[in-house]
């Protein structure tokens, strides 16, 4: 499965391992991720695709319009009835 904006992912790496983002942007060799909450939409998170861990989820572009809608999106996967 190739990474498409709007793709759930968890990064392996960094302050931000183990959490559950979203691909905002793609820039050539580089992904954009956010979570609504430290990483918001407007400024998001540059990371090598290599360092992220694809959940094979992918996300609506109307729950990708504010960092409100990010973070109830990645609710039920971080904390809901679908975590691990």
């Amino acid at each position: 499965m190739e990474l498409q904006v709007g793709m759930v992912v968890i990064p392996r790496a960094g302050h931000d391992a183990g959490r559950y983002h979203v691909i905002v942007a793609l820039d050539g060799d580089a992904v954009y991720i956010a979570d609504g909450r430290r990483r918001k939409r407007g400024l998001p998170k540059r990371k090598n695709p290599r360092h992220l861990a694809k959940t094979g989820i992918v996300l609506s572009l109307s729950e990708l319009e504010t960092d409100r809608k990010i973070r109830a999106a990645l609710w039920q996967y971080q904390y809901g009835a679908a975590a691990h």
